[in-house]
């Protein structure tokens, strides 16, 4: 007797439809297919500090609390654990009025470009559309680190291919990687 199931039943699923993948995959349909994404914080030196895994259709702007809620940098000492950076730079995809009133709430420097659809809407409605936000052209050049980060993780195929079928398997690679990219630095310091 052949038994049927909802498809987010983890192993019970029917993994022969890959339009339903189980929650617990962290696999989405996007325009390229299936896909993961690693949403991940960095020091300014490129070391990862936090790694979430979501399925590849989800915005970058709406994990950006769940990656935040997650930071924790232990002191040296009975000083309490860190939670928030001084300043976050963040491609367009976080430039929206919510991230950064959170931001602005939590004390913490926003360096986010605009969009230019967002300048464009800004300009149309004149004087009602107020200021730009600040932004550092400067400081923002510092971003290239988090890619170069990411370049330095899909150096692990099982990373770069998904090889990994649960979402905790594979944030355990990407966490694994992580804790490399944070070695080899140890080793480089002098």
């Amino acid at each position: 007797m052949r038994r049927t199931c909802p498809a987010t039943q983890g192993d019970l699923a029917n993994y022969t439809n890959v339009r339903v993948e189980p929650p617990d995959h962290g696999i989405g349909r996007s325009r390229g297919g299936l896909s993961t994404k690693i949403h991940a914080l960095s020091d300014g030196k490129g070391r990862p500090l936090v790694l979430l895994i979501a399925p590849g259709q989800g915005g970058d702007a709406p994990m950006l609390p769940h990656v935040m809620g997650q930071l924790r940098i232990e002191r040296v000492g009975s000083a309490r654990a860190r939670t928030r950076p001084e300043r976050l730079r963040g491609d367009k995809a976080y430039s929206s009025r919510a991230i950064r009133q959170h931001l602005r709430d939590c004390g913490i420097i926003a360096v986010i470009p605009q969009p230019s659809d967002q300048i464009g809407h800004r300009k149309r409605r004149g004087s009602a559309g107020g200021r730009p936000p600040a932004f550092d052209a400067d400081d923002y050049r510092g971003r290239n680190v988090i890619e170069r980060s990411f370049c330095d993780q899909k150096q692990w195929r099982g990373i770069a291919t998904r090889y990994y079928k649960l979402a905790i398997t594979y944030r355990g690679g990407a966490v694994l990687s992580a804790i490399t990219i944070w070695l080899k630095a140890l080793e480089e310091a002098p």
